[in-house]
């Protein structure tokens, strides 16, 4: 068995392994869009000024009192999963949850495609490179068809009552985009990058510069 790393592999390696995280810190994060500020008073008529917002998965709101008053209340949409009520997670953006999720189970056996890369470069005689390069191209697929369908949903009552009665399917209102749809992205960018990169990635380890330290009888391979 040779270990054979090159730059442009080690390189597809960081950029599926980066991209994968970023899309699921993306799902998670309730900061897709941020609303505008809102203020309630506490009892000791304390006014209390806090931001909600609302992502695709997960949202935060009022703060809750017998917490800390003075953090936001972030919770899952999904209370139930995919059985959660639709008043509480919209059935587009279940839909949404689905293709993303979707693309991150293609995207999680590409990571570990990419990581046995360096010790095996081939799967049933076709290339690791190339048949991960080809899933992940599919898994951006599913990434752009999810983040596409979340401002579908920006004319539902849950979005109005953070960014006004304005808002409406693409149109924010008084909202504007938070962290998480750009990280969503970055991540989906990314993606399609690291598809490309396998192409360059599957030259690289079969050049034959690898082949002559092969033939030298060594069994770890370090390339630029």
């Amino acid at each position: 068995m040779y270990v054979i790393i090159t730059l442009r592999s080690l390189l597809w390696i960081l950029t599926t392994l980066m991209s994968t995280l970023l899309m699921v810190s993306s799902l998670l994060s309730p900061y897709w869009l941020i609303g505008t500020k809102q203020v309630i008073t506490l009892d000791d008529l304390e006014n209390l000024t806090y931001t909600p917002s609302i992502g695709v998965y997960a949202k935060c709101g009022k703060p809750l009192k017998e917490f800390d008053p003075r953090s936001s209340n972030c919770v899952t949409l999904a209370v139930r999963g995919l059985l959660t009520d639709s008043s509480i997670f919209p059935t587009i953006w279940k839909v949404s949850t689905v293709f993303i999720c979707i693309g991150l189970i293609i995207m999680s056996v590409t990571v570990m495609n990419s990581l046995a890369s360096c010790c095996f470069q081939s799967i049933y005689r076709k290339s690791i490179f190339t048949v991960s390069g080809a899933t992940q191209a599919v898994a951006a697929i599913f990434y752009i068809m999810g983040v596409m369908l979340y401002p579908t949903g920006w004319g539902l009552a849950k979005v109005q009552s953070i960014c006004g009665r304005d808002a409406s399917p693409f149109y924010l209102g008084d909202c504007s985009i938070g962290t998480g749809l750009y990280i969503a992205a970055l991540a989906t960018a990314l993606t399609l990058v690291s598809a490309c990169i396998s192409f360059y990635a599957e030259k690289s380890t079969s050049s034959d510069k690898v082949q002559d330290h092969i033939s030298e009888g060594q069994t770890l391979i370090c390339l630029p």
